[in-house]
């Protein structure tokens, strides 16, 4: 429990113990493996009677630190740090389930979560349905005896669909099912699951966490019981976050708060220039009184991200000439980074999926991610503008 009461002083204050050597800042601990005071010390720390770090695949000073802050800023009981947002997601479904178990997933998942529901769980009798995210009223006709887990992302990548996590968390208690939530575009400083209802909240911390593209990391944080598992099966099966990933990523999280608002005063600036733009279809936007969840959006985050999908006019060609034509922003599938990035879902993070299973989540042949940086917005929008221009 933190001692504090505002987030930023938490992400700041918040400190791995500090050496006999008086450091300021907390050194990155790169080591492998810790030693022991004696033969009982040996034997209590791999009982695990008493709390010691062992091996840096189990825990480590910087691991730790990490994931204190993550569950101080979720309201988590407990977590577990991964080498990758992927790893976090697998690790906790491959810790939980069991074959012959059954996941409600909301239809609008990434690529490669959708991959290991339709390619690789099946191989272990593990079976997924996709609910519709509009209409979560026909939800509970879809339980079978044999459903475990709801997942869902809040806001989804790439659409920004946005779930009623408290009708979702009500669900998931009415039923005793393991709901879990990927927070990733939201953070905990915009959106916190576990008040609405989650069990777990998982972050991909390579994108706005960590904010400048350096490294990657993921964290599954929620109730110690289940925690417990993920880390055991982690433990044996080793997807951990190394120190120095974890020692970055804590560093990034001093500024989260900071960053973040600056993201949405930015992104909220690209969405107004964007509706005006005749090379535009459609723009989706959180926190934009046109998104078709905007009232629970407004109810359930602090600000609308960084994050903006739109639909650019002449289908795919019409997406190739954006992309080919921006001059400042990246072309890259990262988001959450200083650096605006673009790029085209379907050509991209989304195109081993059927063209039947795009459109199910309105990923169009023209459908543009921009994930807005740090960059002045005038700058940001001077570029989004020539190349939009380059498409009539």
């Amino acid at each position: 429990m933190s001692q504090y009461k505002k987030f930023e002083t938490d992400a700041i204050r918040t400190q791995a113990e500090r050496s006999n050597h008086g450091e300021h800042s907390v050194p990155v601990y790169l080591t492998s493996s810790f030693v022991f005071d004696d033969a009982e010390d040996m034997r209590a720390s791999f009982a695990e009677e008493k709390e010691k770090n062992i091996y840096s695949r189990f825990t480590n000073p910087n691991t730790s630190e990490f994931v204190q802050k993550i569950c101080q800023m979720e309201n988590a009981e407990d977590g577990y740090a991964f080498a990758t947002g992927m790893a976090a997601v697998f690790g906790t479904f491959a810790a939980l389930l069991n074959s012959g178990d059954h996941i409600l997933s909301a239809r609008a998942v990434f690529g490669s979560t959708h991959a290991l529901f339709t390619k690789y769980f099946p191989k272990w009798n593990i079976t997924t349905t996709y609910f519709d995210v509009a209409d979560l009223d026909r939800f509970e006709e879809l339980i079978t005896p044999n459903t475990k887990m709801i997942y869902a992302e809040s806001p989804t990548n790439p659409g920004l669909q946005v779930l009623d996590l408290e009708q979702l968390g009500a669900l998931a208690k009415k039923h005793n099912l393991i709901l879990v939530i990927d927070n990733c575009f939201a953070t905990p400083y915009l959106q916190q699951p576990i008040a609405f209802g989650a069990d777990l909240v998982i972050h991909s911390a390579t994108k706005l966490i960590d904010g400048q593209g350096r490294v990657l990391g993921g964290v599954t944080v929620g109730r110690a019981d289940l925690i417990r598992e993920i880390y055991l099966f982690a433990r044996n099966t080793g997807p951990s976050m190394s120190p120095f990933n974890a020692w970055t990523l804590s560093k990034s999280l001093e500024t989260l708060a900071v960053r973040v608002d600056r993201h949405c005063d930015n992104a909220e600036k690209v969405v107004d220039f964007l509706t005006t733009h005749d090379a535009v279809d459609e723009v989706r936007y959180p926190f934009h009184p046109t998104h078709p969840q905007y009232e629970i959006a407004k109810k359930q985050m602090k600000r609308g991200g960084n994050v903006i999908a739109f639909q650019v006019k002449g289908g795919l060609n019409g997406g190739k000439k954006f992309i080919d034509a921006v001059q400042l922003c990246s072309r890259s599938s990262n988001l959450g980074d200083t650096r605006t990035i673009v790029t085209q879902p379907a050509l991209s993070t989304h195109s081993k999926l059927s063209e039947e299973d795009r459109l199910a989540v309105d990923i169009t042949d023209g459908l543009i991610r921009i994930s807005v940086g740090l960059e002045h917005a005038d700058d940001i929008i001077n570029d989004v503008k020539q190349a939009l221009d380059s498409v009539l």
